[in-house]
């Protein structure tokens, strides 16, 4: 089930990279909150997502705003690929795939023919009040941050 716009955020607790427990309940009355589902860590599309978030993390915060990346892959490649890129968000691992079909970003479409079930890159931004402000399934990555950085500068207008 996908969720819409006025929808509350799905609850989680997750491990970061450092394997450090990330609680969404933690951002609730504080701050807005970008979740970005990718599929792979590593790969040239979802490096340039991903560090593209990275680099305007500065923009994003002067806005009370915080990132977090997530996928299926374990906090050791997520560690792996914050090292090597560089990467400043926080990146949480989703290993069994709940916090995936929460948010309906885990599906199966059909590739050259055969159905195959993955990530769907999609972003969420919630409000500090936990209520999905956007829900952008099967989003291009190129300009990506910017675009979700524009609506994050309209929640507190």
């Amino acid at each position: 089930m996908l969720l819409k716009n006025g929808d509350k955020a799905p609850t989680f607790s997750l491990p970061d990279a450092d394997m450090e427990t990330v609680d969404l309940a933690s951002f609730q009355d504080k701050q807005h909150l970008v979740l970005l589902f990718y599929p792979k860590d590593g790969t040239p599309s979802c490096t340039r997502e991903v560090t593209d978030f990275s680099d305007h993390e500065v923009d994003f915060r002067k806005l009370g705003c915080s990132i977090l990346g997530i996928n299926r892959e374990d906090c050791l490649k997520h560690q792996e690929f914050r090292d090597r890129e560089g990467i400043g968000i926080n990146l949480l691992s989703d290993a069994e795939g709940e916090v995936c079909r929460q948010y309906g970003v885990w599906q199966t479409r059909e590739v050259d023919g055969q159905p195959k079930t993955g990530i769907v890159r999609s972003t969420f931004i919630i409000d500090r009040s936990g209520v999905i402000r956007h829900a952008l399934y099967n989003v291009n990555f190129k300009g990506h941050a910017q675009e979700v950085l524009a609506l994050v500068k309209e929640l507190d207008t």
